[in-house]
């Protein structure tokens, strides 16, 4: 059996389904709509949850066709929002594409190591409960960090806390602040998450395929060599 501390990699149908959950203005999300139009035989985006009516992740979502859906706490919480994405998505991997809300535990269980996360810093540090957007890039600064980055891992019931599949660092320049920081932060995101995503559906290392797929264009130890990556 499965479990949230490591990755299914039994084989994928193909292509992969996948099921993007987002709070926000859905950068992310728009990656990867575009990363998978692209690469239509390894994933389709199957649709696109939000819990914000607002939420411009949905704007993208529809130009691209996928299907959107709002849902309040309530629903998160009792369970409808798991009904619907078993009878209506039916998703192989769910992605928290800047989602906000802790993920409920009937749900961590029922996709053990098939939800992914991706967080604005180096975990474990600067992670947790409220550690989000411009407060990640606040405490990093704070803390004179020389190095800040990306980390994509495998969702538990905690914030912030599920196995580490990828990381990625940028430079805390002497002059950043949390507004310069957040920028070079979300390039990473928007450079690595659709790799990992699409290595995953593969069935393929994030690390190893994120590497093969960017060369020599970017700089050698961006990415970082995990010890012992959830996989």
């Amino acid at each position: 059996m499965p479990d949230s501390t490591s990755v299914t990699r039994s084989s994928y149908p193909s292509p992969c389904r996948v099921l993007l959950l987002a709070s926000g203005g859905g950068s992310n999300a728009r990656q990867l709509l575009l990363h998978f139009a692209r690469w239509p035989e390894v994933a389709r985006i199957v649709g696109l949850l939000s819990n914000n009516p607002a939420a411009g992740a949905l704007a993208h979502a529809s130009r691209a066709g996928v299907p959107t859906a709002v849902f309040d706490r309530a629903a998160w919480r009792d369970g409808t929002v798991q009904h619907a994405l078993e009878t209506d998505f039916r998703p192989d991997l769910i992605v928290l594409a800047g989602f906000l809300w802790l993920v409920p535990p009937a749900l961590v269980a029922a996709y053990a190591g098939r939800i992914l996360n991706i967080h604005p810093s180096l975990l474990p540090k600067f992670g947790g409960k409220g550690m989000h957007g411009h407060h990640v890039h606040d405490a990093v600064v704070a803390a004179h960090q020389r190095e800040s980055g990306i980390t994509i891992h495998l969702v538990n019931e905690q914030y912030d806390d599920g196995a580490i599949l990828f990381q990625a660092r940028c430079r805390v320049w002497h002059d950043d602040d949390a507004q310069t920081l957040a920028a070079s932060a979300l390039a990473l995101e928007h450079r690595y998450l659709p790799l990992v995503v699409e290595a995953i559906a593969r069935g393929e290392n994030p690390i190893t395929f994120a590497r093969r797929a960017v060369g020599d264009s970017v700089p050698s130890d961006e990415i970082i060599a995990l010890p012992r990556p959830g996989l």
